[in-house]
């Protein structure tokens, strides 16, 4: 049994297709996409038309609930700044009510029991936690807290926008159990142990690798594979020209401010523009958050980013 899993489009319609142009020439048995199929890139109705086009099973992520809680009880804070969610409004005006349907139909997770394998839990996030997943470096402690009642032995998650492939046991073994590689056999058996997957991202990935990103499961022995999946990262060079060209063309980089350039940039870099931003902002405007605006100014000035990026845009090649 082959599973491709893709997740974390957010728009990039370009991606989406290269990803699955590669996907389809591994000829899985199943694609999944793992949930943020819409925002940051300005092409989400179109990402949204080849998603329910396909045969894919599909998940909701978190940005999928900015779009589905926007103007309701369970709205993100302060939801009408525009400087901070400027974004989110273009996606509001922008995606389809038939598009916006669709979404809210989507589960939360999925748990696949397919003959002859092991099963199999698929989360944007984690379950229950959309908007927590997993990452290099990251402590046990922190991982087995929203892990610990996941019955399936395997687990693929997102949201990161990083590739991961780790197994974390709860027997108490210490930090070093969460990076052990998931072929290395271990005696005796922990009290409960997990392979916990990232499949990284397609439109945004931000491992410093801007190829778009996926993985391929296959199912195997749990003596070769503690859970019985084999994962095996995929990365897909595609032109990312079109998708940036479209941040301007579409009027979304005008009306989403700081936030759509800041996903314009880590297009360009592959690199955590964002959290870059809100560290330094925090550290210079602790005290006036909703001056996005003029800390985004005063961060480019005082760092020079914009150079930096504007040094990688392939929109500016010669």
């Amino acid at each position: 049994m082959k599973i491709a899993v893709l997740a974390d489009i957010h728009g990039n319609i370009h991606a989406l297709d290269a990803a699955l142009a590669a996907a389809e020439r591994l000829q899985p048995d199943q694609i999944i996409i793992n949930g943020d199929i819409v925002n940051a890139v300005p092409n989400s109705n179109a990402v949204v038309d080849r998603v329910r086009q396909s045969d894919c099973l599909v998940t909701r992520g978190n940005h999928e609930f900015y779009y589905l809680n926007y103007g309701t009880a369970h709205d993100v804070p302060d939801s009408h700044d525009h400087e901070r969610w400027g974004q989110l409004h273009w996606l509001v005006d922008h995606l389809t009510p038939e598009h916006g349907r669709y979404l809210a139909t989507l589960p939360d997770d999925l748990t696949l029991v397919y003959p002859g394998t092991q099963l199999l839990r698929v989360a944007h996030g984690s379950p229950g936690h959309h908007r927590w997943g997993f990452y290099e470096n990251q402590p046990r402690s922190e991982v087995l807290q929203f892990i610990g009642t996941v019955a399936q032995s395997t687990l693929v998650s997102a949201h990161t926008h990083v590739q991961l492939d780790r197994i974390i046991s709860s027997n108490g073994s210490g930090e070093a159990s969460f990076f052990a590689t998931p072929h290395a056999n271990h005696s005796p058996a922990p009290a409960r142990r997990w392979h916990i997957i990232n499949s990284g991202s397609v439109g945004m990935p931000l491992n410093s690798d801007v190829r778009a990103q996926f993985v391929l499961l296959e199912s195997t022995s749990a003596a070769s594979v503690w859970g019985g999946w084999k994962a095996t990262h995929q990365r897909v060079a595609y032109d990312r020209r079109p998708a940036l060209a479209s941040f301007h063309s579409s009027g979304m980089i005008d009306q989403g401010g700081v936030i759509s350039t800041l996903f314009y940039w880590e297009i360009v870099t592959a690199e955590r523009e964002i959290t870059l931003f809100f560290q330094w902002a925090e550290q210079h405007y602790p005290h006036q958050p909703s001056l996005m605006n003029d800390a985004f100014a005063a961060y480019v000035a005082a760092t020079g980013r914009d150079q930096y990026i504007r040094q990688r845009d392939p929109l500016y090649e010669n």
